[in-house]
């Protein structure tokens, strides 16, 4: 009798796995690359979060930008975790929405030559911002007005290539400054140059969200406060686990230990514990995808982002 209901009972276990493998919406999230800021959604799918939340998700990198919204709106993914070609797109009426904002602030540091202590030392000097119209340019801007000065006339804003070109450049001593992202901000200070400021804490421009088609969000509305929540969950998970989330970082992004815990230390305050949309942020981002756009017209939050979901999500794991 007692093999028999062991038997019976392997059975039952077995086909509840199967019909919880049935159920599991099968998904892509596409991201644009693999650097500190787009943590969310693959570590979600490396912790199990998206399991949890009954999701069978495919993590894909869509690294040629004028891919992927395109990606999105002919269903080849399903969700992506951008959020300025999301604005651009909603805004001149691409059927997209920003669903959660992961990452309120894109994690930016202002790294200077040694004789810089501070950022208004900066005064009259070049920094290195990589492509103009991109989000270190744009971040730098704000930083730059936060403390007083004007990046139109104050300093000599230099395109400068990506991050390892502009800490070549630093070393050569043909700029003052450079926008970095982690870890190069990192790679900067071993060499010996000052990190005058950081972003967060500063300003709010979001750069790591969720988002998905209009189609998505009014046919699968439960699906879409899942993911949100699986993205939450990670968001929590990247905060209050260091060693957890290096480890991630290491298996991710191919690198070592040293500069794993590097990229940590620097985005992990970065990262929101709620996916909220800052108003004040997405409005930023918006005038600014209006000016790429030469747009004079009006855009409301509401054309470019849906928050009745996320208040959704944010009420069933306790967030408002």
């Amino acid at each position: 009798m007692r093999y028999r209901a062991s038997i019976a009972m392997f059975i039952v276990l077995v086909c509840c796995s199967l019909d919880s493998a049935a159920a599991a919406d099968k998904i892509r999230i596409g991201y644009p690359s693999a650097v500190g800021h787009f943590i969310t959604l693959p570590l979600a799918q490396y912790k199990g979060f998206l399991k949890q939340q009954g999701i069978d998700a495919e993590i894909v990198r869509i690294a040629t930008g004028a891919a992927r919204m395109p990606a999105l709106v002919s269903g080849e993914i399903d969700y992506y975790t951008g959020v300025g070609p999301v604005v651009a797109a909603a805004m001149t009426g691409v059927p997209v929405r920003l669903v959660a904002t992961y990452v309120p602030t894109f994690p930016i540091m202002l790294v200077a030559q040694r004789e810089f202590k501070s950022v208004t030392d900066l005064r009259g000097k070049g920094i290195g911002i990589g492509v103009i119209g991109s989000s270190p340019h744009i971040v730098t801007r704000l930083m730059l007005k936060h403390f007083g000065l004007d990046p139109d006339k104050d300093v000599k804003l230099v395109s400068g290539g990506p991050a390892d070109s502009r800490i070549a450049a630093l070393q050569k001593g043909l700029i003052a400054a450079a926008a970095l992202p982690p870890p190069f901000d990192f790679f900067a200070t071993k060499m010996g140059f000052n990190t005058l400021a950081r972003a967060q804490g500063l300003v709010t421009f979001p750069e790591g969200g969720l988002s998905a088609t209009i189609k998505k969000i009014k046919e699968r509305p439960d699906e879409v406060k899942r993911v949100i929540e699986a993205g939450i969950k990670a968001n929590r998970y990247i905060r209050a686990e260091r060693e957890g989330t290096i480890a991630f970082l290491m298996e991710w992004q191919k690198v070592d230990r040293e500069v794993a815990a590097a990229t940590y230390d620097s985005v992990a305050n970065a990262y929101n514990d709620d996916g909220t949309m800052p108003e004040e942020g997405l409005r930023t981002v918006i005038e600014e995808a209006k000016k790429s756009a030469h747009l004079s017209r009006e855009v409301s939050i509401s054309q470019v982002a849906e928050l009745s979901i996320l208040a959704q999500a944010q009420h069933e794991l306790g967030s408002k």
